[in-house]
């Protein structure tokens, strides 16, 4: 089984999303049951970390460009992210589920997953993450979790 960060993140985001839990649950209990779920110490532990990465991200000045401006992939994150899923942030954007902000604060969590192959799907489940932390973003969220699980169904015959 392929062990990564985000298989991580993906567990808990699906376990625990609607769940009447508190807040911050016991760091603790979280490992543990991360443990008892099968995952390794040390990707648990960079899990976490990108999770409390995830909160801090309280400034969006810093993260604010104009709302008219192009943007330009620097190299290491066109080495880490490939042109199909580069196009499909932009696209994101231009269609209104993402603002300025929330794409690089997404660009942000991608390149801190530390993963080589970064698809399409796990931009996407990294998008829904973002936007389900943004308080106000109940419409994108929705409108982008319309998107993942209707391409993800396929077409019966």
């Amino acid at each position: 089984m392929k062990e990564s960060v985000l298989d991580v993140l993906m567990y808990l985001f699906e376990t625990y999303i609607g769940e009447d839990i508190e807040p911050e649950p016991d760091r603790n209990i979280l490992r543990s049951e991360l443990e008892l779920a099968g995952f390794n110490n040390r990707v648990i532990t960079h899990a976490l970390e990108w999770l409390d990465d995830l909160g801090d991200f309280h400034n969006d000045s810093d993260y604010a460009p104009q709302t008219n401006s192009t943007r330009i992939f620097n190299g290491r994150e066109i080495q880490r992210i490939d042109v199909e899923c580069r196009g499909y942030i932009v696209y994101l954007e231009q269609i209104g589920i993402l603002n300025t902000s929330q794409r690089e604060r997404v660009l942000d969590r991608i390149l801190a997953l530390g993963e080589r192959d970064i698809d399409l799907d796990d931009i996407k489940w990294v998008v829904l993450m973002v936007l389900f932390t943004q308080p106000g973003q109940e419409d994108a969220y929705a409108r982008m979790e319309d998107l993942v699980f209707e391409e993800n169904a396929g077409v019966v015959h």
